[in-house]
């Protein structure tokens, strides 16, 4: 059965012919070769395109190591070329070839191509990267199986998707396994002889141990405002040694470079302005998040979160940590609160404030959940995301309270 990733494969269709290289990011296995090679060349072919004018080139398939070279692999995309028609060039796992940004520059000098290609590394969205495309590389970056195509996949009922989704996450590979055991063993050993093995040995990382325990934390800190020096605090008290925060902070860099973490900055909302000393951190997939913390620390709300965030993401948003600072009266002083909203999201010009709740039984929980949201004097929609399943309604202060399943499986919930 296939699993159908009509977001990304729109996208890559909308993008014809627009004179750019097509950079397909995302998570290793999370299924950039598949969309590439399997959904795209398909509707290519069903849009009329002939099979001869599709050149797919798989750059770590050991028989074509010699086109590693830039020069090789630029001749041999010219001999294929079919003249006076559009040749479409797909190019998987491109960061393999040495020196690939003069190798594609190459082929987009070429009139009659037209470029896709998926790497699994952030070398992509460096401004080294942009300035040697001239700007014109555009990015779509692919997230793991939303719960929307989770669900579509899976067949079962809500809540027994959303149990499996919140324990074995979306990566493709993961959710056509029938059994739990298998889900398991695949999702540790992605990470163990993958991750961790890809990550030590294109960084030369000597502190393995270390590293593996700064990974731990952050798996089991989702959510929490930190630093590399409030890191290095905690580390020493759960290991009881020390590591430098620069160190720290070149290990999430390392993270964030194979996507498997994301850093949201926090952003003042009356200030207007980012706030620099804590972000928050999130993991790309829940489940190598709990694989590598062997299924234990399962914090739903916390889990939540951190897939309400990933939703925003993939469906475009730039997404910020919210800060509300209010001064309430204290006898004859005044005194500064903070308030924190989960998410700032921003899309063009709509901007939506966004809290996530696990439950709320009562009004006291309410007051709880909308504090910061009712602090906020805009004009922009406050939203409460709760877990159970009922029909959105706006409460008494104008916020509208969303069913998690609603958010997660219309993506058009957010305008209600």
């Amino acid at each position: 059965m296939e699993i159908k990733r009509d977001n990304y494969l729109n996208k890559l269709r909308r993008s014809r012919h627009n004179g750019m290289i097509k950079i397909v990011t995302g998570l290793r296995r999370s299924g950039k070769s598949y969309l590439l090679f399997k959904l795209f060349y398909d509707a290519l072919l069903r849009d009329g395109v002939a099979p001869h004018c599709i050149q797919r080139i798989a750059m770590d398939d050991v028989r074509n190591e010699h086109l590693l070279n830039p020069v090789e692999l630029v001749e041999t995309v010219e001999k294929n070329l079919i003249p006076d028609r559009m040749n479409y060039i797909l190019l998987d796992e491109v960061q393999m070839v040495r020196n690939f940004t003069g190798a594609l520059n190459t082929l987009l000098r070429m009139e009659n191509v037209d470029i896709y290609v998926t790497g699994s590394n952030s070398k992509f969205l460096s401004s080294d990267v942009a300035t040697e495309f001239r700007g014109r590389g555009d990015e779509i970056h692919l997230y793991s199986l939303s719960f929307a195509e989770f669900s579509s996949f899976s067949g079962n009922d809500l809540h027994k998707n959303w149990k499996d989704y919140v324990l074995f996450g979306g990566l493709p590979q993961v959710v056509l396994q029938n059994e739990e055991e298998a889900k398991v063993r695949y999702l540790q050993n992605l990470y163990r002889s993958v991750y961790i093995k890809d990550l030590k040995e294109r960084h030369k990382i000597n502190k393995e141990s270390q590293f593996e325990d700064i990974v731990k934390i952050m798996a089991s800190n989702i959510g929490s405002p930190c630093n590399p020096t409030k890191l290095s605090n905690t580390f020493q008290s759960v290991t009881k040694e020390s590591l430098h925060s620069s160190t720290i902070h070149t290990f999430l860099n390392y993270l964030e470079d194979a996507f498997l973490i994301e850093k949201v900055t926090r952003y003042d909302v009356k200030g207007k302005k980012h706030v620099g000393a804590l972000s928050k951190y999130y993991f790309s997939d829940i489940g190598l998040r709990n694989a590598i913390l062997n299924f234990r620390q399962q914090e739903e709300s916390h889990i939540m979160e951190n897939i309400i965030f990933n939703e925003l993401k993939s469906r475009g948003f730039n997404v910020n940590v919210g800060i509300v600072e209010v001064r309430e009266r204290q006898g004859d002083s005044l005194l500064k609160k903070q308030f924190e909203v989960d998410f700032v999201a921003n899309k063009d010009s709509r901007r939506f404030y966004i809290q996530s709740a696990l439950e709320i039984p009562d009004q006291r929980k309410m007051q709880q959940e909308s504090a910061s949201l009712r602090n906020i004097q805009d004009a922009f929609k406050k939203i409460i995301i709760v877990r159970n399943d009922f029909r959105p309604w706006y409460n008494e202060d104008g916020i509208l309270i969303l069913s998690l399943y609603d958010f997660l499986l219309n993506p058009a919930s957010l305008d209600l």
